[in-house]
């Protein structure tokens, strides 16, 4: 997993609560356990129309969002299905943080499994950084995770609260199967211990 320390990139608004992973990936792009090219699928239904005509009037299809690397929403981001798909279709986009006043809880943690970090901030924050957003191209943020700093536009930088384990699974680049490998040699030392008390479970 790609480690996360520092994020600077242009902030897409999306001013919307009760986003769900429906919404973000469809459910017709389900169909694939590979985490690459549902970046196509992502918001699919707001971003184009029946024809798969784009919807101009979608903030991911202006031009100065078309390479978000940053979502600022509103509440309750990612509810519905515990679809993992979701984050993956973000990361693929190229979008590695989403800022809102709250997440569900299933994506919320299914963000930091892949590489993607979700900042709760409280709902004041949140309008600011939107407004700020909204200058487009000159909406570009910064997201410090060793400091646990946003920085809009203007400078200014608000601080956000983060669950240490994941914070540093972040900053590592440590999804579950890195931080089980960190074991590795412990993992090894038991396999031959058993390999020679229970040579049949090895036939």
């Amino acid at each position: 997993m790609q480690k996360f320390t520092t994020l600077t990139g242009v902030a897409a608004p999306l001013n919307m609560i009760n986003v769900d992973t429906d919404m973000v990936i469809p459910k017709q792009f389900l169909t694939t356990i590979k985490r690459s090219g549902l970046g196509k699928g992502l918001f699919f239904e707001m971003r184009f129309d029946a024809k798969g005509k784009e919807n101009p009037d979608f903030v991911l299809n202006k031009k100065p969002y078309r390479k978000a690397k940053i979502l600022v929403a509103g509440d309750n981001f990612g509810c519905g299905s515990s679809r993992e798909h979701a984050p993956w279709a973000l990361l693929d986009f190229g979008i590695r943080c989403v800022i809102a006043p709250s997440f569900a809880d299933i994506f919320y943690n299914n963000c930091f499994k892949n590489g993607i970090l979700p900042v709760i901030l409280p709902k004041k924050d949140v309008m600011r950084l939107m407004a700020a957003a909204e200058k487009g191209s000159n909406a570009t943020f910064t997201v410090d995770l060793a400091g646990q700093t946003v920085a809009g536009p203007d400078g200014e930088r608000i601080t956000f609260d983060i669950d240490p384990f994941k914070k540093h699974c972040l900053l590592n680049g440590l999804d579950d199967i890195g931080l089980t490998l960190q074991h590795g040699k412990k993992i090894e030392s038991f396999e031959d211990k058993q390999r020679a008390s229970q040579p049949w479970l090895y036939r």
